[in-house]
């Protein structure tokens, strides 16, 4: 028997309240915390300022797929985010350019001359563009501020790499599949929220996000081969931190699944859909870790 009031029939409205909030807070402590955790008697040493990078980084993938996604879903909303998102991956940027600055005790003036530096000024500079462009009567330009964003930072994620080599290549495609999943999924979401129905949409979306899925599992994995030693895997803060990044990635992939196939059998695919980008928020935490984890490849003393 189900009872009556809070003691019977949960009241969504305060559990979509307490899911809204409890996301954002588990990002925030991955980003802040999660170096020094994933780092504990690995014996590696401790980045300075990685929590505080980590969630710049969150908060710049966080700008480019709300900027991406909207792009993607090609259709108009009442509250367009692509001008927000795009604002959001700029100061991001700049956030990042002045802790470079501050942790490296240099001035900015010298911090441009510098390789990271210049590519974290193109980032910055690019997704104003976006900006620009998403704001104005043909938004669709802002695809190419944002593909010079991704690989700007695709560079910046590959120091090792002179030119676009072996790493530099992939993470372009893995930063824009992993955009175009996320951003587009909440596109989709918000679509169907304010439009009601969205059959047709979420099977777009679908088709979209499967092809997103196979390009992410291949450069993921090839990323892994090429960086991630098999002995360092558990012993590494990279490693720890990637091989949780993988099983959310797989319950990110059978939430999609699950969607997908409601989806084909005529029922409501919104239930595994709406948790969906809470795993992916988690999932793009993680990776901004990965960023600033020592390189595995490297002895530890």
């Amino acid at each position: 028997m189900t009872l009556p009031g809070p003691l019977g029939t949960p009241n969504r409205p305060a559990v979509a309240a307490v899911a809204a909030a409890a996301v954002p807070a588990a990002v925030l402590a991955v980003a802040l915390l999660g170096a020094g955790l994933a780092r504990t008697g690995t014996g590696e040493l401790r980045i300075p300022a990685a929590g505080a990078t980590s969630l710049l980084r969150v908060l710049l993938l966080a700008g480019l797929a709300l900027a991406a996604g909207e792009l993607a879903g090609a259709g108009p909303l009442p509250r367009p985010l692509a001008v927000p998102g795009a604002l959001l991956a700029a100061a991001a940027s700049t956030g990042l350019l002045l802790l470079l600055a501050a942790v490296s005790g240099l001035s900015l003036p010298v911090v441009h001359g510098l390789r990271e530096g210049r590519l974290l000024l193109v980032t910055a500079n690019a997704c104003l563009l976006a900006a620009v462009c998403a704001a104005s009567r043909r938004p669709g330009l802002a695809a190419l501020p944002l593909a010079a964003a991704v690989v700007a930072e695709a560079l910046r994620a590959h120091p090792e790499a002179a030119g676009f080599g072996v790493g530099a290549g992939p993470t372009v495609v893995h930063l824009t599949a992993a955009s175009l999943w996320t951003g587009t999924l909440l596109y989709v979401l918000k679509v169907v929220r304010l439009r009601g129905g969205g059959r047709e949409v979420f099977l777009r979306y679908a088709r979209m996000a499967a092809c997103v899925f196979v390009a992410l599992a291949a450069t993921g994995t090839a990323s892994t081969l090429r960086r991630l030693p098999p002995e360092a895997a558990l012993s590494t803060a990279y490693g720890r931190v990637l091989l949780v990044k993988l099983a959310l990635f797989g319950g990110a992939g059978l939430l999609a699944l699950a969607a997908r196939s409601r989806l084909l059998s005529g029922t409501d695919a919104r239930p595994p859909a709406r948790v969906e980008p809470a795993v992916l928020a988690v999932i793009v935490a993680l990776s901004a870790l990965l960023t600033v984890a020592p390189d595995p490849r490297r002895p530890l003393f």
